[in-house]
């Protein structure tokens, strides 16, 4: 499920116990809070036990379902729900790692609180990302064993943590008297809609990100005059004979993947007070889904691929987004993000900073206008296919120079689009 994956939920058994199975066949549907994937059988064989049912929280390595493959069918009409229980095997005790014992000098063992005092690898890992300080790691009641803190207790703790606890006691500010306006409601012609899982997370990473970086955003009207007539000139012909489409957006990724190596402090994530820079350029796409939530898949390396190369991995990106067909590693280790707002008639945009990033790009709709330009015989009126760019920034680590610097560059790259290029 990918190596930051530590539990999946299951949401789907699309076998029963019974039920007889080919490899590879789709068995269940799992859910991380990356992305839902579908888990195939490893062989051929019998369903004869199914050990977790819809909605339960899994382990990663836990067995979930018992395949024999000498069995042979006897029955495929028999419920998820009508399967006798089956006892769950006893976890093995893990051994307990002391905070000490990491790589990090902020988190040391814990000796006291609602815990047995023990924090595992990941624990200590999340506790590094989202800055959670020793003190409020003793606050978090743990449900594991002996009070051992869990995955889903840190972030059911992270849900509803508004500021980091201070580090040394400090006096309480006085709590807000502000009560949230009420929310009229009239029965009979109002309807109240459950938030879905995804957009569930969507919601608490969108106020986790305006809770952690201070956003700044920047614009610039870009003259793309020259793009729009290349792409319209040889589209039909790239069609024909690499059989992918060709869009704007890897031509974007590509002026963005350009601007990146000339600017790579804005391809770097924040670590406390130190700053990662990444080397390899991993470019999210922000994309709609059918169900109307959004996901970031993402374009790795896209520095190192040509302009074919890009389409392919964007159009094959988009069209797994459509189908819900995203692989988890096709999600993750995105370093800058663009999102075309552009796509649903948007002037311009101001985005939000996609976690653990600290810019995204927003490429609002190519508009033909009157403008003035510059030429052999002096300035001159004409036609030109305009569209704005606004840059969201962390200005923790992003100053005014370097986001209005890297935004000019990219710019620039879309405006010295050769219009020439062959396919």
């Amino acid at each position: 499920m990918g190596e930051s994956i530590s539990e999946a939920t299951i949401l789907n058994w699309l076998k029963n116990v019974g039920d007889t199975v080919e490899e590879d066949e789709t068995i269940l549907e799992v859910a991380t809070d990356k992305v839902d994937s579908e888990v195939p059988s490893p062989c051929n064989g019998v369903i004869t036990e199914i050990r977790y049912q819809s909605n339960e929280v899994v382990e990663i390595g836990q067995v979930i379902a018992v395949i024999d493959g000498d069995a042979v069918a006897v029955t495929t009409n028999q419920k998820p729900e009508e399967t006798k229980t089956i006892e769950k095997p006893k976890k093995k005790p893990e051994v307990p790692v002391r905070a000490e014992s990491r790589t990090t000098s902020d988190l040391k063992p814990l000796t006291s609180g609602v815990n047995d005092g023990f924090l595992s690898p990941l624990i200590i890992s999340i506790a590094q990302k989202e800055n959670i300080t020793i003190e409020e790691l003793q606050s978090i009641a743990g449900t594991g064993v002996d009070g051992r803190i869990r995955k889903s207790d840190v972030m059911q703790y992270l849900k509803n943590r508004k500021y980091p606890l201070p580090s040394k006691p400090q006096p309480q500010a006085p709590k807000s008297t502000y009560n949230a306006p009420p929310i009229s409601f009239v029965e009979g012609k109002d309807r109240i809609v459950e938030m879905d899982r995804m957009r569930k997370m969507i919601a608490d990473h969108m106020v986790y990100s305006k809770h952690t970086s201070p956003h700044v955003t920047s614009y610039i009207e870009v003259d793309v005059t020259n793009i729009v007539n290349w792409r319209n000139g040889v589209k039909a012909a790239f069609l024909e004979k690499y059989g992918e489409k060709l869009t704007f957006t890897p031509i974007f990724v590509e002026a963005v993947a350009k601007a990146i190596q000339e600017y790579p402090m804005i391809n770097v994530s924040v670590d406390g007070k130190k700053i990662v820079v990444h080397n390899d350029i991993n470019v999210g796409m922000a994309t709609a889904l059918p169900s109307g939530n959004l996901i970031v898949p993402v374009v790795k390396n896209a520095d190192e691929k040509n302009l074919l190369g890009l389409a392919k991995r964007v159009n094959h990106l988009a069209n797994s987004a459509r189908n819900n067909k995203l692989k988890p590693e096709e999600v993750q280790g995105s370093t800058f993000t663009i999102s075309n707002v552009g796509t649903f008639g948007s002037l311009m945009g101001t985005p939000i900073i996609n976690q653990p990033e600290v810019a995204i790009l927003a490429l609002g709709i190519i508009k033909k206008r009157p403008e003035v330009i510059t030429t052999e015989k002096g300035d001159e009126i004409a036609i030109r296919s305009m569209m704005y760019l606004s840059l969201s920034f962390d200005h923790r680590v992003v100053d005014g120079f370097l986001g209005g610097s890297f935004l000019r560059k990219v710019g620039d790259e879309l405006e010295a689009f050769n219009s020439t290029r062959e396919i």
